[in-house]
């Protein structure tokens, strides 16, 4: 590409927009299309003691700043989430390959009511007084950290971006936030919203490698609180960090959720429910997506027909095309990583791929990072495709008899963070939920999140909750106990 029509992207620190110290960049690349289009800076450990230091500056005053203008700011960042939530929308689609119609404009739409959501919980940080005798006053009071250090990922940036901005300065902190080097347009776009409406300093947004920015930053020894989400590997790494020094730490990680179909399900709802849950609108690059799924034995030949039929309609292609239904996945990594999972699981059982596979090697899809939706059906389980995060639009699919059973197979998991039932009946239902180890259970419904849910893992898929109000309060509070002794302590009583 002609070097006049790739965009040069900067970075915010302490209210302004700066290049790298050592003015050194990442070319960010179009999946759909295979072609550099932008560059941003590339932070290293210079460029995170330059942010960690304006927000510690800033943090002295916006710590005192009263809840009700933090609230009344909060607001005006998502009206103007609001307002400019097609660029938003579209960037995300230009630099992750999410189809726009599908994925993009929502994530873009949710940002904005997530923003106002959490500009109301301004006045929320409350502590709690506790009687223990007549001459105490006893009470706690909620405070913030200081200095957030938060890294996103590529899959939803602008969503999980607002999700640590959001609730990080409405407490009353403040942050540096670094940015995926794959998807960093959308987060800067959002982070010079936020300077229109903060003072300097309150929100700073980097753009790095993980490496060279994010370990500096979660390591920093003036960061004593960190958010991430990621994959469980890197959050590993982040936690033993941290655990370092003793700060405080957030992980949203990986997920290898179960679906689980019973036999009384109706079979066109639920199909379309296991194609949401499996998120193969975008391309399965959720922590989130249902990607092992288990249909009872008595369905099963009518349930992957028709499930097999819908897919095959699905639309992919250009993510900006409103036509389609699916985009591209992020990167000639990943690429190359999810084409790796179905090779090694057509070589492991030929007659198991029943859907999709190896991505197509000529016409449209070939010059992007495209899949069709892929399916297995019962994989032998030392197939890697079976037990680990693919984060591709595949799906591997076994059958069931018995409950006990399928709750085992369904556990047999180190990750905990979804799971999916689908019954028409609520007992085995219900039953069934209270049983899966997970830390978000769905019945009878594939969508995302809703604001105000307690969301988080358990296992290798993470610690502490979002989207809540209690999830973000605790998640990004202190709490302070203070201990008043009333008596009079020889002084004359009036």
């Amino acid at each position: 590409m002609d070097a006049s029509a790739i965009t040069t992207y900067q970075m915010l620190i302490d209210g302004q927009w700066v290049d790298s110290c050592a003015s050194e960049w990442i070319d960010v690349e179009n999946p759909a299309k295979k072609t550099v289009f932008a560059r941003v800076p590339r932070a290293r450990a210079a460029d995170v003691n330059l942010a960690v230091a304006a927000a510690g500056r800033a943090f002295k005053g916006w710590k005192n700043t009263s809840a009700a203008d933090r609230g009344r700011m909060l607001h005006k960042i998502a009206d103007s989430l609001e307002q400019n939530k097609e660029k938003l929308a579209r960037l995300i689609s230009l630099e992750n390959g999410n189809a726009l119609r599908t994925q993009s404009r929502g994530e873009a739409e949710l940002t904005a009511n997530i923003m106002r959501y959490i500009a109301g919980l301004a006045r929320e940080l409350k502590g709690k007084s506790t009687y223990l005798s007549a001459e105490n006053l006893d009470y706690t009071r909620r405070e913030p950290y200081g200095v957030v250090g938060a890294v996103v990922p590529w899959n939803a940036p602008l969503l999980l971006a607002c999700l640590k901005i959001g609730p990080a300065i409405m407490t009353g902190n403040t942050i540096v936030l670094k940015a995926s080097e794959e998807a960093p347009l959308a987060v800067l776009e959002f982070g010079r919203i936020c300077n229109e409406h903060l003072p300097p300093g309150v929100v700073n947004v980097l753009s790095g490698t993980g490496l060279e920015c994010g370990a500096p930053l979660v390591e920093h020894p003036d960061v004593p609180k960190v958010s991430f989400t990621g994959s469980t590997a890197v959050g590993r790494s982040i936690l033993a960090a941290a655990s370092n020094r003793i700060a405080a730490v957030t992980l949203e990680l990986g997920g290898k959720s179960a679906q689980i179909v019973f036999p009384d399900v109706d079979l066109d709802y639920t199909t379309d429910g296991v194609m949401t849950a499996m998120r193969f609108s975008r391309q399965g690059q959720s922590c989130t997506a249902g990607s092992r799924l288990f249909v009872h034995e008595s369905i099963a030949d009518k349930f992957l027909d028709m499930l097999t039929t819908k897919l095959k309609k699905m639309r992919v292609g250009d993510p900006l095309d409103e036509a389609n239904d699916a985009g591209s996945v992020v990167n000639a990594k990943q690429f190359e990583r999810v084409s790796a999972y179905i090779r090694e699981a057509i070589e492991c059982r030929p007659s198991s791929l029943i859907l999709g596979g190896l991505p197509p090697a000529t016409g449209p899809l070939s010059e992007g990072y495209f899949f069709e939706p892929t399916v297995f059906l019962n994989l032998p389980p030392e197939a890697r495709m079976t037990h680990e995060e693919v984060f591709g639009p595949v799906l591997s699919v076994t059958t069931w008899r018995t409950e006990e059973d399928v709750v085992a197979r369904a556990n047999d998991s180190n990750y905990g963070l979804a799971a999916f039932i689908w019954s028409r009946a609520g007992a085995p239902a219900l039953r069934m939920a209270h049983a899966i180890e997970a830390g978000w259970v769905m019945v009878n419904q594939g969508g995302g999140q809703q604001i105000g849910h307690s969301y988080g893992g358990i296992k290798h898929s993470g610690l502490g909750r979002e989207f809540s109000l209690e999830g973000m309060i605790e998640s990004y509070t202190e709490v302070k106990q203070i201990s008043v002794n009333l008596g009079d302590h020889g002084f004359p009583r009036l």
